[in-house]
């Protein structure tokens, strides 16, 4: 006898945790099948949670190592990776541990189990079990891909996931990738010691950000003795018995480099290939992504996907917010609003960081929308140049008639705290000038906002 649910998950991770608890609260009968050896998904077992963690005690050692700037006496000051390790394992399994109660409340089912599609109603367990539902959602996240680079399948390479489980300071690496999370791990890296060669097949690293934005976080790499090799061409990757080789073109020059160690962070790619989606009409992308429409629904409208799975942006807030909509759309709630996301919220957690929000310069080229825009350095202001955190500057993008904020831009000094700054006056849709009625206190890391919202005022004000 096959057992029925409303609304069936598969995929227990923040979009598809927060789906099920949504949907059981508007009273469906819902499971959520998840058959990873631990339960909490991506962001706090393998992503955001270890990954902040460990980057937030390279900061302090790197600030400890550079007490002379300060004024301060500060002999000696390297990381124990013992330590570390130990209170990266401590803080995610206080998570980790939380997100398993939250499983286990008994509001819905938890299944233990992979699960794969039948048919467009049915699914099958690993145990041989097959389960009906007349809703369903995609959740299973996304994994390391490894894209065909010559050689790269015969060697001993490393993903995030062993960078983040280090007990120990490799003496070298090399990192084959410059997006978010080969930068943020390459600077964790040299900042514990390690000598960090990070080689980028695309002209600049962060390809995703503007080319001025990659610029400034580029330097600081390079500043801080990290090898950097951007506008490459890979040519061979292999193992040789004092470690991997990696052979690549950049500049016109044939370039080999060698390290013990080889992090591949050349990418991730959806999660889907096990779920047999052919057999229930779900069509993918190329690269297995799921197709959706601003419902999370996919071509099969009872089917519904969520998540790094299906996309667009993997940020775990944009996930609950994709998961919640598809629960709620699927128990026929009225009056509900697609997700957002001309109010998109970015931030990579590199030194100097790197965050943005909303419409930035180059979507509304490429859509002919007009702006204007300001900026204003982080070396030209007190707060900053007193912490000497002199990388980087803020960029307000606005409507040029009323001033209305599109987006903003900021590299620099806990750029992923200030970029809030601008979260709710645009998606209360406010203008630069209400901003500047508000009060910003001196001296503060955040005032430095209220200098292009100046420049702004007048250049509209002069119009």
């Amino acid at each position: 006898m096959i057992k029925s649910y409303d609304f069936l998950v598969i995929g227990g991770g923040s979009a598809g945790y927060n789906a099920a608890r949504t949907a059981a609260a508007s009273g469906q009968r819902v499971a959520i099948i998840d058959g990873a050896r631990q339960l909490g998904g991506l962001c706090i077992l393998r992503g955001c949670m270890p990954s902040k963690t460990l980057l937030y005690m390279a900061d302090v050692l790197h600030l400890a190592q550079k007490g002379a700037t300060f004024g301060l006496r500060i002999p000696r000051a390297r990381a124990d990776m013992k330590a570390i390790h130990a209170r990266k394992l401590k803080i995610i399994g206080e998570f980790a541990g939380y997100r398993v109660q939250a499983l286990k409340t008994g509001r819905f089912d938890l299944i233990r189990s992979h699960a794969r599609f039948v048919d467009p109603h049915t699914v099958e367990l690993s145990n041989g079990r097959r389960l009906h539902g007349k809703h369903f959602l995609i959740a299973t996240g996304s994994k390391v891909s490894v894209p065909p680079v010559p050689g790269l399948n015969e060697v001993k390479f490393w993903t995030s996931d062993d960078i983040l489980d280090l007990s120990f300071t490799p003496k070298s690496v090399l990192v084959l990738g410059g997006g978010i999370v080969a930068c943020e791990l390459a600077q964790f890296l040299n900042r514990i010691g390690t000598r960090v060669t990070l080689i980028q097949r695309s002209p600049n690293i962060l390809r995703d950000h503007s080319g001025e934005a990659s610029a400034v976080v580029q330097q600081a790499f390079v500043d801080e003795g990290i090898e950097l090799f951007a506008g490459t061409r890979i040519q061979g990757v292999s193992q040789g018995p004092r470690g991997v080789t990696v052979t690549f073109l950049h500049d016109g020059q044939r370039i080999t480099r060698r390290a013990e160690h080889l992090f591949n962070a050349l990418g991730r790619e959806p999660n889907t290939t096990g779920l047999n989606l052919a057999a229930a009409g779900v069509k993918t992308k190329p690269n297995g992504q799921v197709i959706i429409n601003r419902w999370q629904q996919t071509n099969a409208p009872h089917i519904y996907a969520a998540g790094d799975c299906s996309g667009p942006a993997e940020i775990v807030h944009i996930a609950i917010q994709q998961g919640v909509l598809a629960a709620q759309h699927a128990a026929g709630i009225k009056g509900l609003k697609a997700v957002d996301f001309s109010l998109l919220l970015n931030v990579v957690f590199t030194d100097p960081q790197l965050a943005t929000i909303g419409r930035l310069e180059r979507e509304l080229d490429q859509a002919g929308t007009p702006f204007i825009r300001a900026s204003y350095p982080f070396n030209d202001h007190g707060k900053s140049i007193l912490m000497d955190a002199n990388y980087g500057y803020v960029k307000i993008i606005a409507e040029p008639r009323r001033g209305r904020i599109l987006g903003a831009e900021i590299v620099g000094k806990d750029a992923g705290e200030l970029i809030h700054c601008f979260s709710g006056p645009l998606a209360m849709r406010a203008t630069v000038f209400d901003l500047l009625r508000a009060p910003w206190y001196h001296p503060t890391l955040a005032e430095i906002i209220t200098y292009p919202l100046e420049e702004i005022a007048e250049q509209i004000g002069s119009k």
